[in-house]
């Protein structure tokens, strides 16, 4: 089973979308393994964003992440990173189809409800960075059978 990491930022929190967003996640299928709410330093920002670091639109970054703390999730599922991919939707809320998260509740680039991994070499820095090891359950999920047929796992 691969694990990714989501992030419900600021605008989910403010908003009062958290559980509407992590229920789309639960219905469907997904395995909540890990969950926290953190404020996010500066220092964790920009190791988390260290890409985007010396953009011009970083400040605007680290401001929207720091409005608020934000909650993050380790989810576990069969190819994890792609179905939490495809139902967060692209970056642009404006962009995002109807039906995803981003596509239902965003309208801009930045305050766009979620973060999540995109790869699995980033999901697994990103879920260190994030989580301790003990922060991590392994436990059986009892609709597992339920969620696939036994040739996919």
């Amino acid at each position: 089973m691969e694990k990714t990491l989501v992030i419900l930022k600021p605008s989910a929190i403010q908003r009062s979308i958290v559980g509407e967003v992590v229920s789309r996640f639960e219905k469907k299928g997904l395995q909540i393994v890990g969950m926290k709410m953190i404020s996010l330093s500066d220092l964790i920002l920009e190791e988390h964003y260290s890409h985007l670091k010396e953009k011009p639109f970083f400040k605007r970054i680290k401001d929207s992440m720091q409005v608020s703390p934000v909650i993050v999730m380790a989810l576990q599922g069969l190819e994890a990173i792609e179905v939490v991919r495809t139902m967060t939707g692209p970056t642009n809320g404006r962009k995002a189809q109807p039906g995803t998260i981003r596509g239902d509740y965003s309208l801009s680039v930045q305050e766009n409800i979620v973060h999540a991994s995109d790869s699995p070499e980033t999901a697994e820095v990103e879920l260190k960075r994030f989580f301790t090891e003990n922060e991590i359950f392994n436990y059986p999920q009892l609709t597992f059978v339920n969620l696939y047929a036994n040739d996919e796992v």
